[in-house]
């Protein structure tokens, strides 16, 4: 069952052409990027690499918020990196993503990142857009 919003709290308008070669933009100018496919050494960004800035950022906040709400204060040096790998799926034409986070929590037991974690993917709207979608797989230190 799909979940309907109930308040839109923010809208991202954007634009893009000419696909992996070309260029995206925002509505309010914040934006304005020459788009290269994956690997081919051309100047831009990629569609998966925007992803996963998008997920690590995204996922720093869910953990903000769990870390209020369960009581643990989180390291001022807390970082996500994510991995994004596009990859072929079954068929010819078929294409899919996976998503690796690595979650950097210096000076939390590991019982406490645990929880962080496992609370943030629950309340992430990019993990929840990725659920039962593609594989998300963590890695924590």
């Amino acid at each position: 069952m799909t979940a309907r919003l109930e308040t839109i709290l923010y809208t991202a308008e954007t634009h893009a052409t000419g696909g992996r070669n070309g260029r995206g933009t925002s509505s309010d100018g914040a934006l304005d990027l020459q788009l290269s496919r994956p690997g081919s050494n051309q100047p831009g960004t990629n569609p998966e690499q925007l992803f996963g800035i998008g997920y690590s950022a995204c996922f720093i906040g869910a953990m903000q918020l769990a870390g209020g709400k369960l009581g643990i204060a989180l390291p001022s040096d807390l970082a996500v990196d994510a991995r994004v790998s596009l990859g072929k799926t079954a068929g010819d034409l078929a294409y899919g993503l996976a998503v690796t986070l690595t979650i950097t929590l210096p000076g939390l037991d590991a019982a406490q990142k645990q929880q962080l974690v496992e609370a943030a993917h629950q309340t992430c709207p990019y993990s929840g857009a990725t659920r039962g979608n593609i594989e998300v797989t963590f890695n924590i230190g």
